[in-house]
């Protein structure tokens, strides 16, 4: 038994275990519908009901947000609203739309692609509420350094609701949740994922690499940890170059083979109606093809889940609706727009259908690799450069929430960091089932204590909309 398959061993019964717990779910139609899905689904309708569709209405002001109209230097904050963006675009833009695309299709099939659109769509007014909430709660410290994000929504928000001991039970449990997020999906994920594209690209199950996920894990986690020691400045400054960088090469590569292949564009979109749309197949299987979308659709942009705050409370504004409607943007340019491509990319040269047991990443890569032969190669620089910059996203995200429970002290942020990138070479050793089921259970898990805090507060934000409105 190799290093990789121990530490597989140990992990994987833990893993088992949180999956179980978080996905309870009830049969309907032959199908096992998770409660989580529903819980994140019904509050992505009920909020943007309730705003009035505020993602239409104030979208062309979120524009201008991250465009620096409204920037002023001396606001206090840490980083810039673009900065901010990025950072948390970072967290969300990477392996969720290139990976997490591909597992979707090979669930739900080409279906799942609408859903997941369909679901980011309402989900923008989600991830107003929370991002606006983060902002308006946050905590400034004396050094200049912020804290915001659902830990402080759910303690401070609550406590003026009248809920103290309500609110401090429900941030201690979102921010136990987060930790285990960034371990998950903002870790394991992105390393596992990363670590098998670069397999790929060296010669698949001939590469030198095989069986040496613990050695990719080392080179990841010393990189990652070089930039997360300098905090959210040292991540703004990386992310505002990295991500519009990696994102713009990733959709022109995907524009490129869609516009080759645009005679089987109108095939490919009746496909994806059909498929989400097919009456005549049972409504066990229309229901499978919505939960898959609705979940990576969820883990790809986080509506909901309450992660993304805590990077856009660092934004330099004193107006935290600003920032808010900023936060719009993001589900757009992360599923609306980025995962539209990979899925059309995977159902367009056909791949989709023909996976044979092929998934997450890997799937990706063969359909860029039957239009470009050398893509692999291209795509593995992408993905770790998009995983790395998720890595250093969620593990601001964990630090916020650790030092939230165990204090500020320096030892308690460097315990964090040690066991954050410990992960990270337990992420690359596993398989992507175990990691994926980890993943979601951890980050589904703190939509929970979000959402709920986020019933309560939804009234105080809908009132100062209406003053500017």
């Amino acid at each position: 038994m190799n290093i990789d398959e121990k530490i597989e061993t140990l992990f994987q019964p833990i893993s088992e275990l949180i999956t179980s717990i978080i996905f309870g779910s009830f049969s309907a139609f032959e199908t096992n519908i998770p409660f989580i899905v529903v819980w994140l689904v019904f509050a992505s309708l009920f909020f943007t009901f309730y705003f009035n569709f505020v993602n239409l209405r104030f979208f062309k002001r979120a524009v201008m947000v991250a465009r620096g109209k409204f920037d002023k230097p001396s606001d206090p904050g840490e980083v810039s609203h673009f900065q901010s963006f990025t950072a948390a675009m970072s967290g969300t833009i990477g392996l969720g739309n290139i990976a997490g695309v591909a597992v979707a299709i090979s669930i739900g099939g080409p279906g799942a692609t609408l859903w997941m659109i369909i679901t980011a769509f309402f989900g923008m007014t989600l991830k107003f509420v929370e991002v606006s909430l983060g902002h308006k709660y946050r905590i400034i410290h004396k050094d200049g350094t912020v804290s915001g994000g659902a830990i402080r929504y759910l303690s401070k928000g609550l406590e003026e609701c009248g809920y103290k001991n309500f609110g401090k039970v429900l941030a201690i449990f979102f921010a136990i949740c987060c930790i285990g997020g960034s371990f998950g999906g903002g870790n394991m994920f992105q390393a596992n994922q990363a670590f098998q594209q670069i397999i790929e690209a060296t010669g698949g199950e001939n590469s030198f690499l095989q069986d040496k996920g613990w050695l990719a894990g080392l080179v990841f986690a010393f990189v990652a940890g070089s930039i997360i020691i300098g905090g959210i400045k040292s991540i703004g400054k990386v992310t505002e170059k990295l991500v519009p960088i990696m994102a713009l090469i990733y959709i022109f590569s995907c524009l490129f083979i869609i516009i080759s292949n645009y005679d089987l564009i109108p095939e490919t979109v009746l496909s994806i109606f059909s498929s989400a749309f097919n009456f005549e197949a049972s409504v066990g299987g229309l229901l499978g093809s919505l939960i898959a979308g609705v979940k990576r659709a969820v883990f790809s942009n986080e509506s909901g889940i309450g992660s993304a705050p805590i990077a856009y409370a660092a934004a330099k504004s004193s107006n935290y609706l600003n920032t808010g409607f900023m936060s719009l943007l993001s589900p757009v340019v992360d599923t609306i727009f980025v995962c539209s491509m990979t899925a059309l990319v995977i159902i367009i040269t056909g791949v989709g259908q023909n996976a044979d047991g092929i998934q997450g990443v890997e799937l990706t890569s063969r359909a860029f690799e039957s239009v470009f032969s050398w893509f692999p190669t291209i795509l593995a620089v992408a993905i770790t450069l998009f995983a790395l910059s998720t890595l250093i996203t969620w593990s601001y995200y964990g630090l916020r929430c650790w030092t939230y429970l165990f204090g500020m002290t320096i030892l308690s942020r460097f315990s964090y960091k040690i066991i954050f990138l410990s992960f990270t070479v337990i992420g690359t050793s596993m398989n992507l089932e175990s990691v994926i089921n980890f993943s979601d259970s951890m980050i589904f898990a703190m939509s929970i204590p979000n959402i709920i805090g986020l019933y309560f507060l939804a009234g105080k934000v809908k009132k100062d909309i209406q003053k500017i409105e």
